[in-house]
């Protein structure tokens, strides 16, 4: 069983780890984790491609999804589940769900809302697409 956690750094997301890992005991091998975080290109961040290089640009981008993942992974090691970690920068739900395609999971698990009203509105978007976009099971954890 190969199961994608997309994971944002947010308490939502933390609770989709803290799921699989309540529940990882139930399949008979444990499953192995896509650990995932994904960045929305920030709109206009190519104009300052002049003044910013592309190794800056990157750079940002994975110190951003390093933070996103520190918890989540922390969480992962403590319960000895295998995982591999990745940062990718794309429409969040369509790069969630192509991601879950090309590693072929069985299961996508993410957070079902996010941090306030607008958090809860955004991470209600992104659960909402992936649910719609997916071939595989999707789990919302709360």
């Amino acid at each position: 069983m190969k199961i994608l956690v997309a994971v944002d750094g947010s308490k939502p997301s933390l609770e989709a780890v803290d799921w699989l890992i309540s529940h990882a005991g139930q399949f008979r091998v444990p499953p192995a984790v896509e650990l995932l975080t994904v960045h929305e290109p920030i709109a206009g961040l190519a104009r300052f491609g002049l003044r910013l290089k592309k190794a800056e640009i990157a750079r940002w981008y994975r110190g951003q999804g390093e933070a996103d993942l520190k918890k989540a992974r922390e969480r992962l090691q403590r319960a000895g589940l295998r995982f591999r970690a990745q940062i990718h920068v794309g429409p969040v739900a369509r790069t969630i769900v192509q991601q879950a395609r090309r590693t072929k999971c069985d299961l996508i698990v993410i957070g079902s809302s996010g941090m306030g009203a607008a958090g809860s509105l955004l991470a209600a978007s992104v659960a909402a697409k992936v649910l719609h976009l997916a071939r595989c099971p999707v789990l919302l954890a709360r």
